[in-house]
């Protein structure tokens, strides 16, 4: 028959090897207790000796220094009334000359402003063209008009003012009655004549160029 084991040893626990003995109690209460008794006497000793401040008193003033009262000042004397030393003066001021002139301030007069740009000359008007001179008939170029015969029989005569427009080349382009004779016949002989003419044309800047001109045409039958 076997023999049972004897049971395991349990360890003591370790919050119980960290417990205070009751002796160890005491001496931590009597010690709490001594602190506070040594509290209430150092606090109640200075109390009696020295007031504590305390919110909402006015705080302890030191009194006021004994100073001596200042000296009743003098009255201001002409030219010290700004506090400036006797021979001198302010900025902006010249020295009193010896007549008793005030001293007066003197002003910097401000550069005058920049002058405006000169405007530009303006431009120069173009020169007067020369005025267009009229055709004029070549001499020896001017064939003299045909009398008509059936005028001629008839006795008609009179002047024919013949307005003929010359071109630049001296040939007329158009010819016709600017003042008639009262003669159709002499008329029309007028401006045959004028037709086979050749002019000078007219002229404009020394160039040539269109141009109106009326030639006078007298019919006189011969006696």
């Amino acid at each position: 028959m076997s023999t049972p084991s004897p049971a395991p040893h349990r360890p003591s626990s370790k919050l119980a090897a960290w417990r205070p003995s009751r002796r160890a109690l005491w001496w931590i209460l009597g010690a709490i207790v001594a602190g506070f008794l040594l509290f209430a006497l150092v606090w109640s000793g200075g109390r009696k000796g020295e007031d504590f401040y305390r919110v909402g008193d006015a705080p302890p003033t030191a009194a006021a220094p004994d100073y001596d009262p200042l000296p009743t000042p003098l009255p201001a004397r002409d030219g010290e009334a700004s506090g400036l030393e006797p021979g001198q003066r302010s900025a902006g001021t010249e020295p009193a000359s010896d007549d008793g002139d005030e001293p007066r301030l003197v002003e910097t007069t401000p550069p005058p402003p920049p002058s405006a740009p000169a405007a530009p000359p303006p431009p120069e008007a173009p020169a007067a063209s020369s005025p267009a001179s009229q055709p004029r008939p070549i001499a020896g170029r001017t064939p003299p008009p045909r009398y008509p015969n059936r005028a001629l029989r008839r006795g008609d005569r009179g002047t024919v003012l013949v307005r003929a427009a010359i071109g630049p080349d001296g040939v007329p382009t158009s010819v016709e009655v600017a003042d008639g004779s009262g003669s159709r016949l002499l008329d029309r002989a007028a401006v045959d004549a004028v037709e086979r003419w050749r002019f000078h044309p007219a002229m404009v800047g020394g160039q040539p160029t269109v141009g109106t001109v009326v030639v006078p045409i007298s019919f006189e039958p011969n006696r």
